[in-house]
């Protein structure tokens, strides 16, 4: 006969294997739910890196619209964070690219553009685009000479991004200089030359006009881009030897 004590033994060894039967098969739905998660996670991240390996954000792949995806300089220059501001952004401020096909000249709206003109004459001052060349230019859509970036491949930056301004009501007129980028907010050294009137969405900041070299820029349009497309590298070699700015 079983006693009341060995009885209310019997049931205390039922519950505690009842309790590590249900803990046992929670731990194993979370092993789970983990292992599905992590799959998932696995297949996100793998599917980011053949998105930007598949290029992108390569300018070429968002046909007739300037862009600029971040990659390391060649020049060995790079920053963490975008430059303090140091301009006057009641100032005017002016700007010349020498090039192997001519200079272009600028002048720079600080007021309505002060992080991006900030950063075009820190860059400039930093002979970032010294011995550089103009990697893109279009000849069908749009018709823009796109130029910036030290690695000459079009994905190339200073390291820092930051961003957008002057977008409410932007147009892109002949004459208009704007960054381009790989999307909101993903500015960084690459700037576009706008030499015949260009229908484009308001999404590329414009921060400057061009003031000379009109007849440069029409001199490399008309020596046509690379490819049967409008869309490639100057057949003409523009080479950016140098960019200066200055105040007044």
């Amino acid at each position: 006969m079983v006693s009341s004590e060995q009885r209310r033994r019997q049931l205390a060894r039922d519950k505690y294997e009842r309790q590590m039967q249900a803990r046992a098969e929670a731990a194993a739905k979370r092993k789970k739910r983990n292992a599905v998660v992590a799959s998932v996670l696995a297949v996100l991240v793998v599917a980011g890196v053949a998105t930007v390996a598949g290029g992108v954000f390569d300018g070429k792949k968002e046909e007739k619209k300037p862009s600029a995806a971040p990659s390391p300089s060649v020049s060995g220059k790079q920053w963490a964070a975008e430059p303090a501001m140091t301009i006057d952004t009641a100032a005017k401020y002016t700007a010349k690219i020498s090039t192997s096909q001519g200079d272009v000249t600028l002048s720079l709206d600080a007021a309505k553009a002060p992080h991006t003109v900030n950063s075009f004459v820190f860059l400039a001052g930093q002979q970032f685009w010294d011995n550089t060349k103009c990697h893109r230019l279009t000849t069908q859509g749009i018709y823009v000479l796109q130029c910036g970036d030290p690695t000459g491949t079009g994905r190339g930056g200073p390291g820092y991004q930051f961003a957008d301004e002057n977008l409410q009501g932007a147009t892109y007129p002949a004459g208009t200089v704007a960054m381009a980028n790989s999307g909101p907010n993903t500015n960084g050294s690459q700037f576009f030359l706008v030499y015949q009137d260009t229908k484009l969405p308001a999404n590329y900041t414009p921060f400057g006009t061009i003031t000379g070299g009109m007849d440069v820029l029409k001199k490399i349009a008309d020596g046509g881009a690379e490819g049967s497309t409008g869309d490639g590298a100057p057949k003409l070699p523009v080479n950016v030897t140098g960019i200066t700015t200055a105040k007044g």
